[in-house]
Parts: structure tokens; sequence; C-alpha cells
């Protein structure tokens, strides 16, 4: 699956241009978020040389270090030939419930500030979306955002998920809080990855998920914050739940 620039583009509040004097370890690390995010699923082909190094404004040459790297790690594999290109390799998941995993991963970063940070970026890119409303072509990808988490195999559902939350926040309009949310979610991502999938949760989190979306196209902004909020204090109950 190779990506395309344009206003539903995936990728693009992740792929930015990076600066002069870190190149090389601000596109490795653009590139490592895109992959932990799931904006491209396991097998999918990441975009073309070309145009990876045209987003993030970086020589080829420095493009290839860097594809060299993931390549090494395992992360991505180089294919040849007419369907060529660099493709994600899927990674071994964590058991759910592995607390030693869960633990490693908890000691490499602060739980409470990544879940609060959470919350306020969350918090405020629906309240914008609400306050400022959506035309009818943003509206649609919302929607259609929504649409894919419904009925999507346990498999799937966290990748969705994922998707529907950054493209709210790139639709609040800025692009430095889709930038910062990027990234942060990434490592909840990781936290939740250790975690078992609750039917029951995900249940809830599909009406909430269907609550915030009316509340955004309906241009209620203290709605939307509201739902939010709770939303993501749902996911911080959980996680801490499991924290050993």
């Amino acid at each position: 699956m190779d990506e395309t620039h344009g206003s539903g583009d995936r990728l693009a509040p992740v792929l930015r241009p990076v600066r002069a004097g870190n190149g090389f370890e601000e596109a490795l690390e653009q590139i490592l978020q895109v992959v932990r995010l799931g904006l491209v699923p396991d097998g999918g082909r990441l975009p073309a040389e070309r145009d990876l190094a045209e987003r993030l404004r970086i020589s080829r040459v420095t493009l290839r270090e860097v594809l060299k790297v993931l390549q090494d790690q395992g992360i991505v594999e180089s294919r040849r030939g007419r369907y060529g290109g660099t493709f994600v390799r899927a990674r071994p998941e964590p058991a759910a419930g592995d607390e030693d995993e869960l633990r490693r991963r908890i000691g490499a970063v602060d739980v409470e500030d990544t879940l609060r940070f959470r919350e306020v970026l969350e918090v405020g890119a629906a309240g914008l979306c609400a306050a400022h409303g959506l035309d009818g072509g943003r509206a649609a990808r919302l929607r259609a955002a929504l649409d894919a988490t419904r009925d999507a195999p346990p498999a799937d559902y966290r990748r969705l998920d994922t998707m529907l939350h950054l493209t709210l926040a790139e639709l609040a309009g800025s692009p430095s809080l889709a930038a910062q949310y990027a990234a942060v979610r990434a490592t909840v991502n990781d936290l939740l990855d250790c975690i078992p999938l609750l039917v029951r949760n995900l249940e809830h989190s599909q009406a909430q998920h269907a609550a915030l979306v009316e509340a955004v196209l309906d241009g209620d902004a203290d709605g939307a914050r509201e739902v939010m909020r709770e939303h993501c204090e749902g996911t911080a109950a959980l996680l801490r739940g499991f924290l050993p």
C-alpha cells in the first residue's frame, strides 16, 4: 500500500520536513512512528523513496541510510522488481498480559505524563474541530474513519482506532498538534499492546467514538471535549489497572 499526498493522506500528521542538523535522526524517528502507529500496516509498502525524501526534505542518500538501519533491525524489507519497494515487516506482538514486557515498556516512559499530555491534546483537538466546524470533505473523512472501526476484527481494531484519533487531530488544523499527538499516541500504543483487548471495553469505546463524532459534526464544542475527556480517562484507567 503506497500513500499519496492530499487532504486524506493518513501519513500527513507524522511525515514533515526535518531540521537540517538532525536530518538522519529525525527522519528515522518519523518513519518509526509511521510503523508503530500502524499507518502502513504489516506487509504494506512505504511511499516511494522520491516521495519520502521530498516530504522529509532530505537527500535520497540520507533516506537510504535510514531505510538501511530499519532493514537491519528487521522493521522493513526491500523488494526489487515491478512491484518492489520498501515494505513493513510483521513484528511479533507481546502476549497480552505479558507483565515483564509491560514493565519494561513503562520503565522507559513517564506513564502519567504521557496519559495527561494525550488527554490535553485530544480534548483540545475535539473542541477545535467542533468549534470551527468541518466542511463536507473533512466531515466525510471523520465519518469514514469512524465507520472503519465498526465491526473491525480484533487484529485490526487498534490500528483503525488510532487512525480515527489521528484523523481528528489532523482536522483540528494545527500541524504541530497533530505531530505531537502522533508521537504520544505511538507511546500509548506500545503500552496498550501489552494488555488484552476486552470486548466490553471495545463496545464502550465505540459508543464514545460515535458520541464524539456526533458532537463534533453538530458543532457542540463543550460536548465534544467532555466525551473525549471521558474517553481518555477510560483508557488511562484501563492501563493503570494492568500496570504491574
